[in-house]
């Protein structure tokens, strides 16, 4: 049995099949220790069978958002050795003079420098010597540190000094992160900022996956383990103990990839992932014609830039458990801060301040008995009196809730805006794919504010990227810094990085492949854009350029920066089934007719069980559609459709 689980917030979710049948189990998430309900799940779904599992991890990433990780000692050629907290200079607050921005995770007492030069041709004009190394040694050993990150000027050119650091450091048996191993690229600021990510999360997030792989293989439950990450691939658990840095977007990554398989067995190329959760919603622009999920290597996580491939996707703080405050001139917020899982919202019980999910309880666009299949029960009336407490200048619990759920919506439109219109792209040729626990709640709603002609709503919603994890290829990234002229040739230089990479004894006897691609910019230019390497790439980049700044040079000279390989080996296949169609009336999922407002007006609207669609039928809004791992809603005036697949196609009624 091959099982994928994805860490939330406030559930962890476990996909898997049995008897060809696509099968989903939520359970609670534990915050103390992640992989205990990890663990839970996997003991759930086996029934004592040894199983391979896969998995979308979220240490990495609350490491780094909590500022909670390893004592990294920093070292660089000295002189550099502030290049850490310098950073760019850039202000992420233009007009905030006060803005503080987040302290660094070198403090200068960890930051090292030693005396060395390489030349950006890779020419060695000084080599430590053999005293600073030892002094280095007795230096890092007298800090404290738990972590060591070493990223020296154009080790990416030639890494023998870089080299010869890192073995003498490795005399301290601490975790030691190298950058011309993990980012062998130019800008020694993001370098050293990827590589110093590397070393502060390697203790914490490289210890869990050890104990999480002995804990499963001590229940005898695993045979395999892996670990999804950022760019939409698999790779070895024990490869991303050594590199967590290319974890840090695991879960959403994984909603990504179940979104695209889904939207394309569909028949739909061109998508808006929309992936709310209980803390956050993420947001990723895919189009088939351009090679499906796009990565890219400018994420910036915490206000620290990370260079290795990444989805291309949007993050803001807003999901069903974000906390609704009024401030102190009496205007009403919502999120970034969440509840979590441990109160979380008022309607599990233990929480006091309202939520999204409250709100949409009280607007009746959540069920009281048919939250996760009737297994949890919301607290509707603790829900009323809290947030009527919490009304502050607002009449009604009913309009608090409305203006609760506006602003929820509001700042995710303006994301898809980030990812859509702002890069040049016509919303309104694409189909928003909702999902998450919350995002079918919200999805109709942004697709009208946005003009998005129609929302897809997948099967298990809530568990999509567990499933998306499940689905992922094998994925090893691997990338040179080159600096060469566009008719420069590329086949030395391509042949050169998959031998260092040992990308031949990596595929083996695999049915994987090798997809080259291009860093490339004008002559002049700060960044680039990538192109796959095939015929015509220079024309592809003028296309690129003008669709992306509105604005393109077909006689200005271009820059080839870096070259990229990407090593796929297909995951095993899961062809997920068709059902014969039904009779179209829907009428054997019809639960009930309950009260729901929308826009402020009361309609009395109809309750379906979707595990009881079938295909062809039909839903007229307004109208719930609950089910085990996430509640839709309809509104006035749309109409869903499911498919053969049991999506639901949802659109304006015509």
């Amino acid at each position: 049995m091959q099982i994928a689980i994805d860490t939330g917030g406030t559930f962890t979710d476990c996909v898997y099949f049995e008897e060809f049948k696509l099968k989903v189990l939520k359970v609670s998430s534990t915050p103390e220790d992640p992989g205990n309900a990890v663990v839970e799940a996997v003991r759930a779904v086996s029934n004592g069978n040894t199983t391979f599992v896969r998995h979308g991890t979220t240490v990495g990433t609350n490491v780094l958002l909590e500022r909670k990780g390893a004592r990294v000692a920093f070292v660089t050629t000295a002189g550099f050795e502030d290049i850490i907290s310098i950073g760019r200079q850039a202000r992420s607050h233009l007009y905030d003079w006060f803005a503080i921005p987040p302290p660094c995770i070198v403090p200068p007492d960890l930051r090292f420098g030693i005396t060395e030069r390489t030349a950006s041709d890779g020419a060695v004009l000084q080599r430590p010597a053999d005293h600073e190394l030892r002094e280095l040694v007795e230096k890092v050993k007298a800090s404290r540190a738990e972590s060591i990150a070493i990223c020296l000027l154009f080790s990416f050119a030639n890494p023998e000094n870089e080299i010869a650091v890192a073995s003498a450091l490795c005399s301290l048996g601490l975790p030691v992160s190298v950058s011309h191993v993990i980012l062998p690229e130019f800008r020694e600021y993001e370098r050293a900022s990827t590589v110093t990510v590397n070393a502060y999360l390697g203790p914490k997030a490289g210890s869990y996956l050890q104990r999480l792989d002995a804990n499963l293989r001590w229940l005898c439950l695993s045979a395999g383990f892996d670990v999804m990450q950022s760019s939409g691939g698999i790779i070895p658990a024990s490869f991303a103990a050594e590199q967590p840095v290319r974890t840090v977007l695991s879960g959403p990554a994984g909603g990504v990839i179940g979104a695209y398989r889904m939207a394309r067995q569909a028949g739909f190329s061109k998508i808006i992932a929309f992936d709310m959760g209980g803390t956050s919603t993420d947001v990723c622009l895919v189009d088939e014609s351009e090679g499906g999920p796009r990565a890219t290597s400018e994420a910036l996580i915490s206000q620290m830039p990370i260079s290795v491939p990444v989805l291309d996707i949007h993050t803001i703080g807003a999901g069903g458990g974000s906390l609704a405050r009024f401030d102190e001139a009496g205007i009403l917020h919502v999120g970034p801060e969440s509840a979590g899982a441990d109160p979380g919202p008022i309607c599990h019980g233990r929480g006091t301040q309202p939520t999204v999910s409250d709100a949409n309880l009280i607007l009746g666009r959540l069920h009281p008995e048919h939250f996760l299949g009737g297994k949890v029960q919301l607290d509707q009336e603790r829900t009323q009196r809290y947030m009527e407490e919490a009304l502050e200048g607002m009449a009604t619990v009913e309009e608090l809730s409305g203006g609760v759920v506006l602003l929820a919506e509001a700042a995710m439109e303006r994301a898809i805006r980030v990812i859509s219109v702002e890069r040049g792209y016509d919303p309104r040729e694409f189909t928003l794919v909702a999902f998450g626990g919350a995002g079918p709640l919200h999805a109709c709603a942004l697709a009208k504010a946005l003009q998005i002609p129609r929302v897809l709503v997948p099967a298990c919603p809530g568990a999509l990227s567990a499933l998306g994890i499940l689905l992922a290829d094998g994925v090893r990234d691997y990338s040179k810094t080159v600096m060469l002229k566009s008719d420069a040739d590329l086949e030395p230089h391509f042949k050169e990085l998959e031998q260092s990479a040992g990308i031949p004894a990596l595929l083996g006897e695999a049915r994987g492949s090798v997809t080259r691609s291009l860093d490339l910019r004008y002559a002049g230019q700060g960044y680039e854009l990538n192109i796959p390497f095939a015929p015509g790439f220079v024309r592809s980049f003028h296309l690129m350029h003008q669709k992306r700044y509105g604005h393109a040079n077909e006689r200005k000279p271009l820059e080839i920066v870096n070259i990229r390989l990407r090593v796929t080996v297909p995951g095993e296949v899961i062809d997920l089934p068709a059902f014969p169609p039904g009779d179209g009336d829907a009428a054997q999922a019809l639960l009930e007719t309950r009260p729901m407002i929308f826009t402020g007006n009361n309609y009395a609207g109809k309750v379906y069980q979707r595990e009881r669609l079938e295909p062809d039928d039909r839903v007229d809004g307004p109208a719930i559609v609950v089910e085990y791992s996430a509640t839709t809603v309809i509104p006035p005036g749309w109409v869903a459709l499911v498919d053969a697949y049991k999506n639901l196609v949802m659109e304006v009624k015509q």
